[in-house]
């Protein structure tokens, strides 16, 4: 018995009502990936992180619980438990990350806030106040909840004076830049990835010699819908790497399987193998996502197989010092 979409979708969309994010993640998780960079409150310009990679690592967990239970008995309980979550936070226990994956993506938050430092790039970070931007919702069709969550974002924006959002991850971006102009009437906040800053810098150049052959995965959000498909690979041939590129890359790019892992867990995993067969074949040293959702979803159907990171754990390579400890409070 496949997952009862309705009742998965629901569960996510109550989440987003209620608590603003589609899986529990407190405040102080969210911006721990700041600690001890120094990074200012506020500000005309701030990076926006909407969550993205903060809470891959509970969407992780969710979908590994989910595909246990899918084509089982279990899978008709589902709508028992968006019943009960409505109360209490029942999805808090089905998506119990690792450590490793919770640290794993705050540094790649962590990397990109230093990359943008060493270019030079004078921005904020809104902390506690920023919110999930909606993506998963958009993308499930919740059409009411993602515009109710896409004016908080732009209020909040309006209210806190920012006029320019650097954005790390492509769904974000998309949200950001398209989407959310065609439902707020006067939207005016000028949408940038952090990627296009970056490559439109002249102040970053290489510190290390980092000589090796990385393919790249493209991001379908990126590459169909926002046009970021040149930056990635001038960035890391600046850096000092060679590009390779699979067989279906660009604006063509080979799906990851994450757009359906939450109502697809096994379909996702199929569709992602494939891909991973793809990037075995280009005969890279290691494999460049630029999206949180890509980079779990290719390295679970990988097991190991291959060297996939986020570009920006790339680059950070040759262009950033050996980042010192996290300062504690």
């Amino acid at each position: 018995m496949p997952l009862p979409t309705g009742n998965v979708i629901g569960l996510m969309v109550d989440n987003l009502k209620k608590r603003k994010t589609v899986f529990p993640i407190s405040l102080r998780k969210a911006i721990m990936w700041a600690e001890g960079l120094d990074i200012p409150e506020g500000g005309e310009t701030v990076i926006y992180t909407g969550s993205m990679y903060q809470l891959l690592p509970y969407m992780v967990a969710a979908v590994k619980n989910m595909g246990l239970i899918e084509d089982s008995f279990l899978g008709k309980f589902v709508g028992v438990g968006r019943f009960f979550n409505r109360i209490f936070n029942v999805s808090a226990f089905i998506a119990i990350p690792s450590r490793a994956n919770v640290k794993r993506y705050r540094q790649i938050i962590r990397n990109i806030a230093m990359l943008l430092k060493q270019a030079g790039v004078e921005f904020g970070y809104l902390y506690k106040k920023e919110l999930y931007a909606g993506a998963l919702a958009y993308d499930l069709g919740a059409d009411n909840a993602f515009r109710i969550q896409a004016q908080r974002v732009y209020n909040l924006l309006k209210e806190h004076g920012v006029r320019t959002v650097i954005t790390i991850d492509p769904h974000t971006t998309n949200m950001l830049r398209s989407v959310y102009p065609t439902i707020i009437d006067g939207y005016d906040i000028e949408v940038k990835s952090y990627l296009e800053v970056l490559a439109a810098s002249n102040s970053l150049k290489p510190l290390h010699n980092v000589e090796k052959e990385i393919t790249v995965h493209d991001s379908c959000v990126y590459s169909r819908y926002e046009g970021v498909i040149e930056e990635p690979r001038q960035l890391l041939r600046r850096a000092g790497y060679t590009v390779k590129e699979p067989k279906d890359n660009r604006d063509l790019t080979h799906c990851c399987g994450g757009p359906i892992e939450s109502l697809f867990p096994k379909m996702a995993h199929q569709i992602g193998g494939k891909r991973v067969q793809q990037l075995k074949n280009a005969n890279g040293q290691g494999v460049a996502t630029m999206c949180p959702i890509c980079m779990a979803t290719l390295k679970e159907a990988s097991d190991g197989e291959l060297e996939i990171d986020d570009i920006s754990s790339f680059l950070v390579k040759a262009f950033c010092e050996v980042e010192e400890k996290p300062k504690k409070k």
